[in-house]
């Protein structure tokens, strides 16, 4: 059987963002909450999406690079406050994650733990939340058109809230928000970008639909991302690599796999607060390999389109880009490993690979990315 379910509204193009005045009057918004970060702040884009407004937005900006819980419980004090009716999420990933987990909060109780996949909290989701508009100012995660939020719980795990009440009313995508993103941000989210396409089209689930558009994403990723990173504000590349992220969230409906099963667990480890795309980076070489024999055809399909083998194309092209080589370049131990290996089992993305881990073989998946 193919489930195929597609998604929500989305507004693509360039100078997007003006419209948002007018969307969330739509939607009936007299009052939203913006939640972005401080380096937003910091840069000036968010002041200059707050002037679109004849009333100032309330604004959180408190988002952490791995979204908490803590942060979460935060912002949602300061909606109740500020008689807020509405969110904007504004930023990458985690100011969107963010954003969503507050947005949950607007008609559920916590805490959040209990509406995890992993404790089979989808059942417990329901509509009755308030409207969200998802605003990326990043290439990479897709969350503006992803069902879930990876939230850093207060027990400290990192874990999905996954659910299609979890998708955004609206996902606003300006390509015009990325010029300013620096060149190593640009090259660790255009590879959460392109690792996406990759895993959910190696995914065994039926959906011709959603693997068509991730191929689609990684053509425009791969022939992109170096020109993004050489070049910022080239406006084709730009515009592709948006793409790129959107389609790759996209295609999530078919699931992830072993990549994001280490990921989450090693962007909960407090004491290095690691970025989630660089990590998707570094773990894709190994993880193709070890998906090699499963996935049949398709790495001949992936070879095509990559221009070599899939491993050592991803691993030259992340090197190229300045990424890190490895995880003990970035500070991860043999015992963060141990750790993490046992994590990756509990992941929501674990059972979806299309060759399911062991313990040791996530082991293994690590140090050969180290």
């Amino acid at each position: 059987m193919a489930l195929i379910t597609y998604l929500t509204r989305i507004e693509f193009d360039e100078g997007a963002i003006s419209r948002l005045p007018e969307i969330l009057a739509g939607l009936g918004v007299t009052r939203p909450l913006v939640v972005t970060d401080r380096g937003l702040v910091a840069s000036g884009l968010v002041e200059r999406v707050l002037a679109l407004f004849a009333a100032r937005p309330a604004v959180f900006s408190e988002t952490p690079a791995n979204p908490t819980e803590a942060a979460v419980d935060a912002a949602f004090r300061q909606y109740g406050a500020d008689g807020c009716d509405g969110i904007v999420g504004l930023g990458g990933g985690s100011s969107i994650d963010l954003a969503k987990a507050v947005r949950l909060l607007t008609g559920h109780e916590g805490p959040l733990a209990q509406y995890t996949a992993v404790e089979g909290g989808a059942a417990r989701i329901h509509s009755r939340i308030c409207p969200l508009v998802a605003v990326p100012t990043t290439s990479g995660t897709g969350s503006e058109v992803g069902r879930a939020a990876v939230i850093i719980t207060a027990e400290g795990r990192k874990l999905g809230i996954v659910s299609p009440h979890m998708l955004p009313t609206v996902a606003l995508c300006d390509p015009e928000l990325t010029y300013g993103l620096p060149p190593f941000l640009t090259a660790a989210t255009g590879m959460d970008a392109i690792s996406h396409c990759l895993e959910t089209f190696m995914a065994p689930s039926v959906n011709p639909p959603a693997d068509a558009i991730a191929i689609d994403g990684l053509k425009r990723g791969m022939g992109a991302i170096r020109e993004a990173v050489r070049d910022g504000s080239n406006r084709q590349a730009r515009w592709d690599m948006m793409m790129c992220a959107l389609e790759g969230a996209m295609a999530f409906q078919k699931g992830l796999g072993a990549v994001h099963a280490l990921t989450h667990p090693l962007g909960a480890l407090r004491e290095l607060n690691l970025h989630h795309g660089t990590l998707n980076a570094v773990l894709m070489p190994a993880v193709l390999r070890f998906n090699r024999e499963a996935i049949g055809a398709k790495w001949e399909v992936l070879s095509g389109i990559l221009g070599g083998e899939p491993d050592r194309v991803i691993c030259d092209l992340s090197r190229s880009i300045g990424l890190p080589p490895g995880l003990t370049a970035m500070g991860v131990t043999e015992p963060m490993m141990e750790r993490v290996s046992g994590e990756a089992l509990k992941d929501h993305c674990h059972g979806t690979n299309p060759r399911v881990p062991t313990r040791e073989e996530y082991r293994e998946l690590l140090r050969q990315s180290a």
